[in-house]
C-alpha cells in the first residue's frame, strides 16, 4: 500500500476531480485517508495565489511555491506518522512542470535548479499519477471558468505538458490516460495505491 500519494497534470487533466473521487471511495472503504492540496489554503499558500493572479516575477512565485511546501510537509509528515494514507492534489512535480517552463529563458536547465532548491526538503511521494491529456483538450474542458490564470494558456500547457513527460521518469509515476471515463481513472488509482 502507498500512503504519500500525489496527482499531478496540466489544468483541466482531472486530476483534482479524480483525486476528491479516489479519497471518498478509500474513506467509503474504512481507509485512513487525508485529502490536501497545493498551493495550501495557509496564509503561504494564500501568498502563492497572489504571486499567480499578479504574474510576479517567476522567480518570486518560485520560491513562494517550495516555501509553501516546505511548511506543507511538516503536516503531511505529522498524518504518515498516524498511518494514514495522504493524497495530495498537486505537489513538486508541479513547481518543476510549471516554473520550469516559465523560467526555460531564465536559467539553465530550470527543472535541475528547482529541484535542487528542494532537495532532502521535502517528502517524497510512493506514488505520483500523472494525467496526461492534449493541452488542447485540456483547455477545452476549462473554458467554462469565469477566470482563467495565467498558466491555462495553450502556448504555456504545451511546455508545460512536455515538461511532465520529462518528468514522469521512475518507477515513481504512473501515467494515466485522463480521457479515460473518471470510473476507469478512478479504479486505476485506488487499485495501484491499495497494491
Amino acid at each position: 500500500m502507498k500512503h504519500f500519494v500525489t496527482f499531478e497534470g496540466i489544468d483541466g487533466s482531472g486530476k483534482s476531480t479524480i483525486s476528491k473521487l479516489v479519497f471518498k471511495k478509500l474513506k467509503s472503504h474504512g481507509h485512513d485517508v487525508v485529502l490536501t492540496f497545493e498551493p495550501t489554503d495557509t496564509w503561504i499558500g494564500k501568498c502563492v495565489q497572489k504571486c499567480i493572479e499578479a504574474k510576479t516575477d517567476p522567480f518570486v512565485t518560485a520560491f513562494a511555491f517550495i516555501a509553501d511546501r516546505m511548511e506543507h510537509c511538516k503536516e503531511i509528515q505529522k498524518w504518515l506518522d498516524q498511518d494514514k494514507i495522504v493524497l495530495c492534489d498537486r505537489y513538486a512535480e508541479s513547481t518543476y512542470a510549471y516554473q520550469g517552463a516559465q523560467m526555460e529563458d531564465l536559467v539553465d536547465n530550470p527543472i535541475k535548479w528547482l529541484k535542487e532548491l528542494s532537495k532532502n526538503r521535502i517528502i517524497i511521494p510512493d506514488r505520483t499519477f500523472v494525467f496526461l491529456i492534449d493541452p488542447k483538450d485540456s483547455l477545452a474542458r476549462i473554458q467554462h471558468r469565469n477566470n482563467l490564470i495565467p498558466f491555462e494558456k495553450i502556448s504555456f500547457l504545451e511546455k508545460v505538458h512536455k515538461n511532465y513527460l520529462k518528468l514522469a521518469a521512475g518507477k515513481r509515476f504512473v501515467k494515466v490516460d485522463a480521457t479515460k471515463t473518471i470510473d476507469e481513472l478512478v479504479e486505476i488509482c485506488c487499485k495501484d495505491l491499495l497494491s
